[in-house]
């Protein structure tokens, strides 16, 4: 089945803090993005100060939206999204911004805290589709909160407590007394207690960024990673006694974000204090996903976010468009104790199996590995990403950029079964010539002593030297012998 495609569409984030510009195309369940541009204006810093958008603030503001809307002209958009959050929401002058950009020939849509905040759950069940906790949006000028469980948003709120409206020096009582008061009489006030608190926004990125560089974490990619409580202290120290020149040269945060993380920190300890998660977790999804999620059909809903993109990448870059799911069923035999979870990622890795036919021979396997990787998949964490990392260093027949710390992403024994797979990969992909067709014309199995490849009488002339060689790595790597048989 092709993968549904979309777009190309573009939203206009006009927040509190930055306003950004993203192009979206690919496919419709999980988009890749096309462009992304963001100008840090801090509308937002005014509205704290005085109540009202500054002059300085706007200007930059209309500028950066002017040269968005020609850009998304240009790319040749079908939709055109323009939304505004807190910042314009609080301001005085706030409607009168709003007419100013309308003149720009964009239709700004102002959106309540309510419906921020719900959008930013669909973006982070759109990623994380078992998510069940409560999701947490910190912008520049607001705090949404909103409960998230079996695929779908509840609840929200809105809080006065964006990291420009804290200020540089955020008091940490006035911040959870905050929080209790704004929970009150609401159902949050225990969504999160044994489940999940899931950190969507720039501020919440960036700290998880800084997490990862100073743990040294081999894969530090912040979607889906977890931030343990008892680490928010040494962020906090970290921030304390770093410059912002080491801190940039240590994370590559921008620096128009380090200023912001102090004011994180605090805020996420309140809430990991008031709210009691068993877990922390980042998304890189929210507010923009959520709104392209909510506009999907519920079939289209419905798909595993891995597994669409995985279709859609294997699709655009395969020699003969996508047949993985064809490569997955024609391995299964061969794995028949596999639980579910990693059923799921062998078949993403039999989407991914032909990403890197065009690259030069000796670089196959780090091509495969790097989009493995660095690839900008959602509904998986770094030990999905090694898993596939793995399988598919092992399809395209090497060992090149899979070290040492990336085999430490695996579980014990894990690296010798997904190898496996990399090796049936290889076996399935010299059969057929990386074709479907002749691929469902044979099949394999395993015997007690034996893996048996059967090819019928008449397509005998498939097999050769090349197919032999590569059944009998993969029956050893399986501890058998190899068995052709021509039914």
């Amino acid at each position: 089945m092709a993968a549904s495609r979309f777009g190309p569409v573009g939203i206009i984030d006009i927040g509190s803090n930055s306003v950004r510009f993203v192009a979206y195309g690919g496919a419709a369940r999980v988009p890749s993005v096309l462009f992304n541009e963001k100008v840090m204006a801090a509308l937002g810093r005014g509205v704290a100060r005085d109540g009202r958008l500054d002059e300085e603030a706007v200007a930059k503001t209309l500028q950066a939206l002017a040269r968005f809307r020609q850009l998304g002209r240009e790319i040749g958009l079908k939709t055109l999204h323009t939304v505004a959050t807190a910042a314009v929401r609080d301001a005085a002058n706030g409607r009168e911004f709003l007419k100013k950009v309308a003149a720009l020939g964009l239709r700004p849509r102002l959106l309540s805290g309510e419906e921020e905040a719900e959008l930013s759950g669909l973006g982070v069940v759109s990623a994380i589709p078992r998510a069940n906790g409560i999701v947490a949006d910190l912008g520049g000028g607001s705090l949404e909160l909103i409960g998230v469980a079996r695929g779908a948003a509840g609840e929200g709120i809105s809080l006065p407590l964006g990291v420009l409206r804290v200020g540089l020096h955020p008091d940490p009582a006035a911040i959870a007394k905050a929080i209790r008061d704004g929970l009150k009489g609401s159902r949050l006030k225990d969504a999160a207690r044994s489940h999940g608190l899931y950190l969507v926004g720039g501020s919440f990125r960036a700290l998880a960024l800084l997490d990862m560089k100073t743990l040294g974490h081999p894969l530090p990619i912040v979607h889906h990673h977890r931030i343990a409580d008892d680490r928010l202290p040494d962020l906090r120290a970290i921030l304390e006694s770093l410059g912002q020149d080491e801190l940039k040269s240590l994370t590559g945060i921008s620096t128009s974000r380090l200023p912001t993380l102090p004011a994180a920190v605090t805020i996420l300890e309140a809430m990991v204090e008031e709210l009691g998660p068993r877990r922390t977790i980042v998304s890189a999804f929210g507010l923009r996903e959520g709104l392209l999620y909510r506009d999907l059909g519920e079939a289209t809903r419905s798909q595993d976010p891995l597994l669409a993109a995985a279709l859609e990448v294997g699709e655009r870059l395969g020699r003969f468009g996508d047949h993985g799911a064809a490569l997955d069923q024609w391995m299964d035999p061969l794995f028949p104790d596999e639980g579910a979870d990693m059923q799921r990622l062998r078949l993403a890795s039999c989407l991914l199996g032909d990403i890197a036919w065009n690259a030069h021979p000796d670089y196959r396997a780090e091509r495969a590995v790097d989009m493995a990787i660095h690839g900008n998949w959602v509904g998986i964490d770094t030990h999905g990403r090694a898993v596939l990392g793995r399988a598919l260093c092992t399809a395209f027949g090497g060992d090149g950029g899979f070290g040492s710390k990336l085999s430490a992403l695996l579980r014990p024994g894990e690296e010798e079964r997904v190898s496996t797979w990399g090796k049936a990969l290889r076996l399935a992909q010299r059969l057929s010539g990386g074709t479907e067709s002749l691929l469902r014309k044979t099949s394999i199995a395993l015997e007690p002593r034996k893996v048996v490849l059967t090819i019928p009488a008449r397509h005998r002339d498939i097999y050769a030297d090349a197919v032999e060689r590569r059944l009998q790595q993969l029956a050893k790597a399986l501890g058998r012998g190899g068995e052709v048989r021509f039914g």
